[in-house]
């Protein structure tokens, strides 16, 4: 090391701690480096490094959001799709809901990540497991009414006006949006969906939470570390 000459055999033992190469293009380090998540890197590498860290944006979050609505889109026709074939419900597909959110999220926004992701991840979760339960419910009570249509036409003259649209659709989604906790008029079965679902929001949480790059430096050969 005195000489100053390359110690490129040193480098090569793992766990050394005065490693002197960089380890993205695996050159010798001389004078000034960096230190990225831990790692050490020489200055031209770690200016590389920084410019091709993707910036965050207004427009690249909208991007991740609107990625997001077709997950949590694709997700709830999942859901709705399971029950209907299948005739059951089960909580388990909020996890694979929650998968599709937070992946589409992280595609649309090119691997970006943060606070506001995180949100969005969360409430686009909840809408899709929430809202599935409104074309279920409207499957059922069509069933329903089909079984018993000799009833409906006798008592149609004397039915209260159908609400509108723009109602009934709004009261549909208030239903849906609270079906989560209505469930829980059955309390084992409501408690289990709750848990589950929050498992599914934890999912896509943790998925946009973004990939932290820590960049320290530039620091000298006789400061190797540094605290964040």
């Amino acid at each position: 090391m005195s000489s100053g000459a390359p110690q490129f055999t040193t480098a090569e033992y793992a766990g050394k701690p005065d490693e002197t190469t960089c380890k993205a293009c695996r050159q010798a380090i001389g004078g000034a480096h960096y230190r990225i998540n831990g790692a050490k890197i020489c200055s031209n590498c770690a200016q590389r490094i920084k410019d091709q860290i993707p910036k965050d944006s207004h427009p690249v979050f909208m991007r991740g959001v609107l990625f997001g609505v077709g997950g949590a889109i694709l997700g709830l026709a999942i859901y709705v799709g399971f029950a209907l074939a299948t005739g059951l419900i089960s909580g388990f597909i909020s996890l694979a809901v929650g998968y599709l959110v937070g992946k589409a999220i992280v595609m649309g926004s090119g691997g970006l990540g943060g606070r506001r992701y995180q949100i969005a991840a969360v409430l686009l979760t909840y809408i899709a497991v929430s809202l599935s339960a409104v074309p279920i419910a409207l499957s059922q009570h069509l069933k329903q009414r089909s079984a018993q249509a000799h009833m409906q036409v006798t008592d149609s003259t004397s039915a209260s006006p159908k609400p509108g649209l723009a109602k009934a659709i709004g009261m549909w989604a208030l239903i849906g949006l609270t079906s989560p906790f209505l469930a829980l008029s059955n309390p084992t079965q409501g408690l289990i969906g709750l848990v589950i679902l929050f498992v599914g929001i934890r999912i896509a949480w943790r998925m946009t939470a973004g990939k932290q790059v820590i960049i320290l430096g530039p620091l000298g050969e006789a400061s190797p570390t540094a605290a964040v």
